[in-house]
């Protein structure tokens, strides 16, 4: 079966995508930087504070809820005093106010104003529902009527989502007062996040988000921003959410937590006694089978496109409306994913083109790369990026994956300077065409894997994996492959590119080199042993990074190397297999 996957699976509006040529991309960042300046100018003016204002909410509704696990022991640490969001810890006391208070990091300030402590809060019960309310308080005193960071994309977006689903819970708690700034600041905020243009690959989530909070608020008040987030969702839910499940931004954890999003706005419309619209019980029930078709053999989630490899109960959490079971899938050919399971082994690929624009800006220039997972422990995998880790963009480069490295180059790159300020950290330069072609059989199930992502080389690159079910082994082959030239070119000296296939270790997995020199001997948490032969000219295995909620965590990696002369191409092939005893 062949499988070759059209740009994205999209067809978003002309300004929704960028050029290729660097020069579009510019006048984009050039246009953004000013509609930028003028959005801040307006949502920090009074008129605009003034409309957000009326009509005046008239009371509470819906009390969602959110399907995310919490935790109640983090919720009962921030009631003795201690705040710990995203690796970082502030001691504020039993009655101290954070936002008065040094940030050890702008991610845990993000964190802050996004009040992703607010869950955790209110499972710690009353008592934590009252410091909720008094840390609500803090922020607003400071921040509520307006500040450019608070009330950004990034921030807003998941305050409003929070207070949604707490505010029952605060209101009965809270004094009539406590209440009434409450349901204002629900409101405020629902309607403004509803008109926030920046960060177009989340417009989305952010249309979700405000119909929850239009939930919440009763009366018509709450009608109104209901009937605004679901025209928004409805233009958008069939571009984001693909027929087969997958997120546009190709990021599996994407799709998980739109998942949890959209099942809290259907339970929010349920309690309000209006039916989900068709679309968005579509999208659940797509997004949940893509759920299912990414969690590998160990539980968790394939970490690609700026997503990481979620627990398990976040991944259970997901799925436990859906009754249905595992689907027999093996392919998204919409997303531009392949799945190969055998014996004991299983493989997820990436053979899809990187998205484009906007909904790139997590995305990793790693064509053709591969998690594997051996007796259900995942010994292969990637550094596994986020957004989480601010400033690594490094580790969305090719050689931060499980997949092919030219010299010290990369298959695409994100925008940097003036540029990624103002559109974001786009991936650009990337492959342009992808193609996937599969074979299943009883024996076994071959993929081949072709892109351009070398193309600035003069090559592309080829990967074919063979899964044999019999034997239980994995066979590769990467082959670099010259591009068309013309034959009356004059020739120049020969050149020789380093040539590396990376294959980065899962932190909990060890290596070590035999006596050969070449075969590797991988091992799990399971301590079951998996030799890597292979035909390279050299192994090394270096040091390297793997993501947990952003923060790094030692791993390593093995690397086969060779070289390869662009006019010539280059090949290795490898082989994984069990050991025996």
């Amino acid at each position: 079966m062949a499988v070759k996957r059209p740009a994205n699976g999209l067809k978003f509006p002309a300004p929704f995508l960028a050029s290729r040529r660097r020069g579009g991309v510019l006048w984009k960042a050039v246009g953004a930087e000013v509609a930028s300046h003028v959005e801040r100018e307006w949502f920090g003016s009074g008129p605009h504070r003034l409309i957000l204002a009326f009509p005046r909410p008239e009371g509470l509704a819906a009390r969602p809820h959110d399907p995310r696990p919490t935790d109640p022991a983090r919720g009962l640490k921030i009631l003795s005093g201690t705040l710990a969001l995203d690796g970082g810890t502030v001691r504020i006391g039993a009655d101290g106010d954070p936002f008065d208070t040094a940030s050890p990091s702008r991610r845990f300030a993000v964190a802050l104003h996004r009040f992703d402590w607010l869950p955790d809060l209110i499972a710690a019960g009353p008592d934590g529902a009252r410091r909720a309310l008094r840390l609500i308080d803090d922020w607003r005193r400071v921040f509520g009527k307006w500040n450019a960071f608070s009330w950004s994309a990034e921030c807003l977006e998941r305050r409003v989502f929070h207070l949604a689903c707490a505010a029952k819970s605060l209101a009965q708690e809270g004094s009539d007062a406590e209440i009434a700034d409450l349901l204002m600041d629900l409101a405020r905020q629902g309607r403004h996040l509803i008109e926030i243009a920046k960060s177009p690959e989340r417009v989305l989530e952010r249309a979700v988000v405000a119909a929850l909070a239009g939930c919440v608020l009763a009366g018509k008040p709450g009608e109104r921003l209901i009937d605004k987030g679901l025209k928004v969702v409805a233009r958008h839910i069939d571009l984001m959410v693909l027929p087969d499940g997958g997120h546009a931004t190709r990021s599996p954890e994407a799709g998980v937590e739109l998942l949890f999003d959209l099942l809290t706005l259907d339970d929010a419309l349920g309690q309000r006694g209006r039916p989900s619209p068709e679309a968005l019980s579509r999208a659940i029930d797509r997004l949940s089978t893509a759920a299912r078709f990414f969690t590998l053999g160990d539980g968790h989630l394939a970490a690609f496109h700026g997503g990481e490899a979620i627990e398990q109960r976040r991944i259970a959490a997901a799925l436990a409306h859906d009754d249905a079971g595992p689907r027999p899938l093996n392919v998204a050919p919409h997303s531009g994913y392949h799945k190969m399971v055998g014996g004991s082994l299983e493989v997820i690929a990436d053979a899809g083109r990187p998205p484009l624009g906007p909904l790139s800006v997590a995305a990793c220039a790693q064509p053709a790369a591969v998690e594997i997972v051996c007796a259900k422990d995942r010994l292969i995998t990637s550094c596994g990026w986020s957004p989480e880790a601010a400033g690594a963009h490094a580790f969305r480069l090719s050689d931060a994956a499980s997949t092919v490295s030219v010299g010290d180059g990369s298959a695409g790159r994100p925008l940097s300077g003036f540029r990624a300020r103002t559109l974001g950290p786009w991936l650009v330069d990337g492959a342009t065409k992808v193609e996937a072609k599969r074979h299943d059989d009883v024996g076994g199930v071959w993929l081949d894997i072709v892109h351009d992502g070398w193309r600035h080389l003069g090559l592309t690159h080829a990967r074919r994996l063979f899964l044999d079910a019999v034997n239980d082994e994995l066979r590769g082959e990467d082959s670099l492959v010259p591009l068309a030239a013309d034959p009356g070119a004059a020739q120049g000296p020969r050149r020789y590119l380093p040539f590396a296939v990376r294959f980065h270790l899962h932190p909990e997995a060890r290596a070590s080199i035999a006596r050969d020199g070449r075969s590797v001997l991988i091992r799990g948490p399971n301590n079951i042993g998996w030799w890597l032969r292979n035909d390279a000219v050299d192994v090394e295995i270096a040091p390297s990074a793997h993501f947990d909620h952003g923060l790094a965590r030692k791993a390593g990696q093995i690397v086969l190397k060779s070289q390869a002369r662009p006019e010539v191409g280059a090949k290795i092939r490898w082989k994984l297999t069990r050991a025996e005893g």
